[in-house]
């Protein structure tokens, strides 16, 4: 056989091979002889470059990493959200709705599971595939399809003669999967994840395709979006024909006569849930013919033929056994409940934060207590109730700390403040905090900087603050445990380029309180240096649009501080010389708040709201009585309705954009 052959063939078998396990769930070889396979594969791609193909099974365990940002892809059509619903109730009113549009008295429905994942767009030409991209906003997403690649349960090849056919589906990572990542992650001294989507998240996002092969991610596809030449009548009739294409599909999934049969359907995978092998958080339910589905159509946000019903919160009993006490950046003082671990969601918890401590004098929780705790969305766990009928004698309330846990100095708590606070800025806990924050994406975007990194880093004492990370030695680095000189060279070179930021950028950085993300682009706009900014009057602070007394006295108060001012000067010696971009140019949004809302054609939400703060604007989240317009783009949703109920001014893109004369 010729090498060209045989790598041929085993292409084909290992594709086969992998369809059966992560498919069909019928396996015919073992692991250890698809590996031998894939070994031999590997050792001919090797010998033989020119016959390299980026859908060899090969590839799925990543190439090199990858570099700069992830290209965008345009969906079309876009990806819509489904609408919610939350109670049986719902769910029956909107079965009226489709039947009441459709003039009929019965709906035949298609009912699936609600994988709890991260959706993914795949297109295939000519059998193979092409390209994979994340949801993004719904009309904008990521091209990952590097990292797609390395999904083992999705084919690299379809069996079909059509040139192009594009699918939409839910890559997950297992429970299973899941414990043992975070196993290894723990292990290894890292952060844990949060939960399985999270992992699935973060992975896709990862640069290096081989990190992401580790994770085992799987996948389900649940719509054909277009094929050539192909009608197709119904829900279930697409899946039929996904299968035939060796498509992984939605185990539980069923055509129903109407929605009785559906919330039967329902009830019996709420009994089974926490049985499954991955998570999820409701039914999808949809008309199953497609003409009806045309028929209903959509709005700008969802489609009309389609809902999802989310299973509610689940909840668990416990026993406090300990609140600890937890120091971020600002030296904020944040009680956490820990309590004998629970399951809820399928995931274990044993910890809820209690935020600070009025919360915990208005709830009155005490170690000891019997408390309910719910993971609200099924994300986050939260303290719901304390059973104060079943509290055991000699419990006493929780008392106000005085000293920092951290470092042992008195806790102030500022006039005005709930927070209760350590001052001392060289509080261990406050110095590694701080430094995360100065690293992060929106401050410097030191890349390599992460939480592990700067534990190692201050363990061996080759930094002290922010401003020690410009005196690091690449060959130091590269001595940590784990580390070695391309990830060394990666984080020197993130420093190196730290050192031309934006101004904003630094001064949201070194970590003034109350001085978020826009506030620090104000003042980069009116002071234009750090120099300037550091000797500013609290007069001048408050002639800024935006900054009050309160915000001026605190930045006044950091920068009279001999250290703070020390880190700065020394930050500078060492060639720290931000970058003054203009960011306010003009005035024809001055002393206006603008939310948007919806998918726009031309901006991200990043663009437009930097648009908006070029005309001396104020971007927002939440539409009030004081927004002074909206913006809203395709599936405006509830900030719609809440801005036309107010009398708020409603904008197009071309509107907005004529507005400010950048039409």
């Amino acid at each position: 056989m010729t090498p060209k052959k045989e790598i041929e063939t085993l292409r084909a078998d290992l594709e086969r091979h992998s369809q059966l396990y992560y498919v069909h769930a019928a396996p015919e070889i073992s692991d250890f002889e698809f590996d031998q396979r894939l070994r031999r594969l590997q050792e001919l791609e090797a010998e033989h470059p020119e016959l390299f193909d980026p859908n060899s099974p090969s590839q799925r365990v990543g190439g090199a990493p990858m570099s700069g940002e992830f290209a965008t892809v345009i969906h079309d059509p876009p990806m819509l959200s489904i609408e919610n619903a939350y109670t049986l109730e719902e769910l029956h009113e909107w079965d009226a709705r489709v039947k009441k549009g459709l003039g009929v008295d019965e709906v035949e429905y298609e009912a699936e599971l609600k994988i709890d994942g991260v959706s993914i767009d795949l297109l295939y030409e000519n059998g193979a595939f092409a390209r994979g991209a994340t949801r993004g906003d719904g009309v904008r997403g990521d091209d990952v399809t590097v990292n797609v690649r390395t999904v083992r349960g999705l084919p690299l090849k379809i069996a079909t003669k059509l040139r192009r056919v594009e699918v939409r589906g839910e890559i997950y990572i297992s429970s299973n999967d899941f414990a043992l990542l975070n196993a290894q992650l723990e292990e290894a001294g890292q952060p844990v994840l949060a939960n399985p989507r999270n992992a699935a998240a973060g992975s896709l996002r990862q640069k290096d395709p081989k990190l992401v092969a580790q994770r085992r991610l799987s996948a389900f596809v649940y719509h054909l979006v277009a094929t050539d030449d192909v009608r197709v009548a119904s829900q279930s009739q697409a899946y039929e024909i996904l299968a035939s294409m060796g498509f992984p599909l939605n185990p539980k999934r069923d055509v129903f006569a109407g929605m009785a049969a559906v919330e039967a359907f329902i009830e019996t995978v709420r009994e089974q849930r926490h049985d499954l092998s991955f998570d999820i958080d409701g039914i999808v339910i949809k008309v199953n013919k497609r003409a009806q589905q045309q028929e209903l159509g959509a709005t700008s946000k969802a489609p009309r033929w389609a809902i999802a019903f989310k299973y509610p919160p689940e909840a668990a009993q416990t026993i406090v056994r300990a609140i600890n006490l937890y120091v971020g950046r600002t030296g904020a003082v944040t009680p956490v409940a820990e309590f004998d671990p629970v399951h809820i969601g399928g995931t274990k918890v044993v910890n809820a934060s209690l935020h600070n401590f009025d919360e915990v004098g208005r709830k009155d929780i005490r170690v000891g207590d019997s408390i309910v705790v719910e993971k609200g969305g099924d994300i986050i766990p939260k303290v719901v109730d304390v059973l104060v009928d079943k509290r055991p004698d000699g419990t006493v309330p929780v008392a106000l700390p005085e000293t920092c846990p951290a470092c042992g100095e008195p806790l102030h708590r500022f006039e005005g403040e709930v927070a209760i606070r350590c001052i001392n800025q060289g509080c261990p806990a406050i110095v590694r905090e701080s430094l995360f924050h100065f690293g992060a994406r929106k401050a410097m975007d030191i890349e390599g900087l992460g939480y592990q990194t700067i534990t190692q880093l201050l363990d061996a004492k080759l930094i002290t603050d922010y401003a020690s990370l410009y005196e690091l030695r690449e060959e130091d680095v590269a001595a940590l445990p784990g580390k070695g000189e391309l990830s060394a060279r990666k984080l020197a070179e993130g420093i190196e380029k730290s050192k031309t930021a934006e101004l904003s950028r630094v001064i949201f950085a070194i970590g003034i309180r109350m001085v978020g993300e826009r506030a620090a682009k104000l003042l980069a706009a009116r002071f234009g240096s750090l120099d300037a900014l550091m000797n500013a009057t609290v007069d001048e602070l408050v002639e800024v649009d935006e900054i009050g007394p309160k915000v001026a006295e605190s930045i006044t108060f950091y920068f009279s501080v001999p250290a703070n001012r020390e880190r700065i000067e020394k930050m500078q010696r060492l060639g720290v010389a931000p970058t003054h971009v203009a960011e306010i140019r003009g005035d024809r949004l001055a002393g206006k708040t603008l939310v948007v809302t919806g998918t726009l054609a031309r901006f991200s939400r990043d663009e437009i709201h930097k648009l908006i703060e070029r005309e001396g604007g104020k971007p927002s989240g939440s539409v009030s009585a004081k927004t002074s317009y909206l913006i809203a783009g395709d599936a405006a949703g509830s900030k719609l309705d809440k801005a036309q109920s107010l009398g708020v001014p409603v904008l197009t893109e071309d509107e907005f954009l004529a507005m400010i004369g950048d039409a």
